[in-house]
């Protein structure tokens, strides 16, 4: 006889775990809106047309292969802690951003040294972060309290049960509208010109999110199980709710 427990359950943010995922996450962001300022094109031979669309390889950017981690993160606070704790995890990276944006762009006019030849390309690379930090706020804001609210909504339906159907459809809503406002503000500063390529890489990055996401969930019930078993609050919280669960044989 298994024991389902019917109603959402969340641990207390004051513990050794929340600040820990709240430092990554944040790392995380900045190094990715970084990270963002590149353009990428992948299989440069993939050429194809479909409509509209002018497919000349996959287009898009240089955090492609890390930005994905924060939406793992995103869904391990939201399963275990909650909406209220997303949000602060949330508000702590637009702080940081910010702050890194500011300090970028005071680096940038500050007088260059006569013997540092490194000026342009200082704010070649540096000096698109703004506009690159405005997309990545922007979508982020939205995309992640998206995907957190949804998650932690379909909890309170749902319980303990179903983490699965959860951390992909949290994270559908969560990419798509995150990728379409980053995308949309993002595009023109890394040199994306016609609708082709922003429809390509607006596609492309939503695609591989999401699969990236469905590719690392067995990592992501490992790293909920364990929170779930060392967070005190959250055991207490399932003995709790285990007086009113549901008893299946």
């Amino acid at each position: 006889m298994t024991t389902t427990i019917n109603r959402a359950v969340f641990a207390r943010v004051s513990s050794p775990y929340f600040p820990v995922l709240t430092a990554v996450f944040v790392g995380v962001m900045l190094i990715s809106n970084i990270a963002a300022t590149k353009a990428v094109v992948l299989f440069d031979w993939l050429q194809f047309d479909l409509g509209p669309l002018h497919v000349n390889g996959l287009v898009t950017d240089g955090a492609f292969f890390l930005f994905p981690l924060s939406y793992v993160i995103g869904d391990v606070i939201s399963e275990v802690y909650g909406f209220r704790a997303m949000r602060r995890t949330v508000g702590a990276g637009f702080v940081v951003i910010l702050l890194a944006s500011l300090c970028f762009w005071l680096a940038i006019e500050l007088p260059a040294a006569d013997f540092y030849d490194g000026q342009s390309s200082f704010e070649t690379v540096l000096g698109a972060v703004p506009q690159i930090v405005a997309a990545g706020l922007a979508g982020y804001v939205v995309g992640e309290l998206l995907n957190s609210y949804v998650l932690v909504k379909m909890k309170e339906r749902a319980g303990e049960r179903h983490l699965w159907v959860r951390l992909i459809t949290s994270t559908v809503v969560g990419e798509f509208f995150d990728t379409l406002v980053f995308c949309s503000i993002a595009a023109t500063a890394i040199g994306i010109s016609t609708w082709s390529d922003f429809i390509n890489y607006v596609v492309i990055g939503f695609v591989w999110k999401t699969l990236v996401e469905i590719v690392v969930m067995p990592a992501t019930y490992a790293i909920v199980a364990y929170l779930k078993r060392a967070e005190p609050s959250y055991r207490e919280g399932l003995e709790a709710g285990d007086a009113g669960a549901t008893h299946v044989p």
